[in-house]
């Protein structure tokens, strides 16, 4: 059940599972900050009832906005959302969203400033105002702003045609796609495009299941990372 209804210039890519209340505080934040044309794309999974009515229901006066469904995948929820988008559009740019997020005013403007500015940078990370030093210090980002010629030259670092491993659970497909950037020298961070992530963690959210099986799915995501990351970082 996808559809293109328009092109636009970047492709938001949001992966969803049962949070029907975060789509409207999403939309009215990503509206209010980004002016620039773009198409939201949600990802949902087939039987996610809930869910899937509130982004039919929103989407009926905004062809701005797109739904896919995907049936039920036990490893590479996200990631395999995030592949299935980019296999299906043709923008330019895509942005790897989630529906914890809140947008603030200019953050697109300035991550493309940076890639009008070096046409070598494929991979721009958003600043996600999490407390953590490699947020602060622009090391890491778990959102981004992605030319669509980096991923049709290189996908993953393994995986011509994919934008994202698919077998990591959920955490740290954020580190391989980072690391891979930063191996070819095509990333950079832009502190100006804020992207705050709305997390429990630092108590910007409640709790919810998803949240609290975040322990287990780290260890897991951690096995596949330090198994992976000599593809991009071979020991000499």
């Amino acid at each position: 059940m996808s559809e293109n209804r328009g092109e636009r210039g970047v492709a938001v890519i949001v992966p969803v599972l049962r949070r029907p209340h975060r789509v409207a505080p999403f939309l009215t934040s990503l509206a209010a900050a980004t002016p620039e044309p773009h198409t939201v794309h949600f990802v949902a999974t087939a039987g996610d009832s809930e869910m899937i009515a509130e982004i039919v229901r929103l989407a009926e006066d905004d062809p701005g906005i797109v739904l896919h469904l995907l049936a039920p995948a036990k490893v590479g929820d996200y990631a395999r959302k995030v592949n299935h988008v980019y296999r299906l559009t043709s923008a330019p740019f895509l942005f790897t969203g989630a529906d914890d997020l809140h947008f603030h005013p200019g953050w697109l403007d300035a991550a493309l400033s940076v890639m009008a500015a070096k046409p070598e940078i494929g991979v721009v990370g958003t600043q996600d105002l999490a407390p953590t030093d490699r947020s602060r210090n622009g090391q890491h980002s778990t959102h981004f702003v992605v030319r669509r010629a980096y991923v049709d030259q290189f996908g993953t670092i393994d995986e011509p045609g994919k934008m994202m491993h698919e077998g990591y659970p959920h955490e740290f497909v954020d580190d391989e796609f980072v690391a891979t950037a930063k191996a070819r020298g095509a990333w950079s961070f832009c502190h100006e495009a804020v992207v705050e992530h709305l997390h429990p963690s630092w108590g910007k959210a409640p709790r919810d299941q998803l949240y609290n099986a975040q322990r287990a799915r780290m260890e897991a995501g951690r096995r596949v990372f330090q198994r992976r990351r000599g593809l991009w970082a071979p020991s000499r």
